[in-house]
């Protein structure tokens, strides 16, 4: 049995011990979080990254949009970015703030780290693509140059992120992003999605949400004011203009052929059978090795064999064997139907 005296201690040293974690303004969690949130190093490199990601957008860089872009105290950006500006970093020009050499070169090597890590986060763990952003985040102020190189390396050294971003190299070179903003195509161009832009993250949310994926081919049907309609592995897709400027195409030329066929695995009905065209890009690391390791290559024929009571998810045929997929999963599986 339980002794009520004990159990009342207990209660009280727990309840002691969270307020003094959590107690407003003196509670440990917050003097962390704050001393974090006032790290000159980490204020610094948001800033450069910040600046670095509107300047190559074209956009003239105010200090007061960028005070409200950053959570920050403005007193402390204030202090932080006289700081910058006497370091050689920045420089004011009445309420413009614009990079120097050497702040852009800072910038580079932040985004770099950033952009690795994502790629980390895709290809070796099971992180959901919605945790990469915020999790680079974080680490872009943690790894230095030399481990930096060393998870380029682990990599393969990559040109681009996940999102199809470039990925600096060591030496700050970066490979352009050639397409074109979907919301600037004409009805019936045919192209390739070559990036995802992942901010502001409201739009990169509802681009998953209608999960649409990286290396996928396209046609546009539609392109109004209103809305931009393209048609791609099997699907129709329906976008706002401002969520469609968030996807690059590549375009290509007249004469190519791509597979107008191709649907996604997720659309085989029972009964029907399918000749498996690829794996989609948006299927990577272990994911794609499980897939690969248990038949689904290029030429192998597939039907379902179960579907679940809620019809997700269910078992297909591949080479003998029935593996059961989530509709999500299945969707990264190109096919051509019988």
């Amino acid at each position: 049995m339980s002794n009520p005296v004990v159990n009342l201690v207990v209660f009280v040293l727990l309840v002691g011990l969270l307020f003094f974690l959590f107690r407003p303004a003196k509670g440990w969690f917050w003097i962390i979080r704050n001393s974090v949130k006032t790290n000159p190093k980490i204020i610094t490199e948001d800033i450069l990254k910040q600046m670095y990601t509107l300047e190559n957008m074209g956009e003239s860089i105010f200090t007061e949009e960028l005070k409200e872009e950053l959570e920050y105290n403005n007193s402390t950006l204030d202090e932080v970015m006289e700081t910058m500006a006497t370091s050689g970093l920045i420089e004011f020009d009445g309420g413009e703030v614009s990079l120097l050499p050497m702040g852009r070169e800072y910038a580079i090597k932040i985004v770099r780290v950033h952009r690795l890590w994502e790629k980390y986060l895709a290809e070796k763990t099971g992180f959901d693509k919605t945790e990469w952003h915020p999790r680079a985040e974080k680490m872009e102020h943690q790894l230095s140059h030399e481990e930096t190189n060393v998870l380029a390396t682990k990599l393969g050294n990559p040109t681009y992120d996940p999102h199809g971003d470039p990925i600096p190299s060591h030496l700050g070179e970066i490979t352009n992003i050639n397409g074109e903003h979907l919301v600037d195509l004409e009805v019936d161009t045919v192209g390739k999605i070559v990036h995802i832009e992942d901010e502001p993250a409201v739009i990169y949310r509802q681009i998953l949400a209608e999960n649409i994926h990286i290396g996928s081919h396209i046609r546009v049907v539609e392109n109004n004011e209103k809305r931009v309609v393209f048609y791609s592995e099997g699907e129709e897709f329906i976008l706002a203009p401002e969520v469609a400027r968030n996807l690059t195409i590549e375009v290509f030329a007249e004469d190519v052929d791509i597979e107008e066929d191709a649907v996604r695995l997720s659309a085989l009905r029972s009964g029907e059978s399918a000749e498996i065209l690829g794996i989609s890009k948006e299927c990577r690391g272990e994911s794609r090795r499980r897939l690969l390791d248990l038949g689904f290559v290029k030429g192998a024929s597939i039907h379902i064999g179960l579907v679940s009571p809620l019809s997700n998810p269910k078992a297909y045929i591949v080479k003998g064997s029935a593996i059961a997929l989530r509709d999500d999963q299945a969707a990264k599986v190109l096919i051509k139907k019988k």
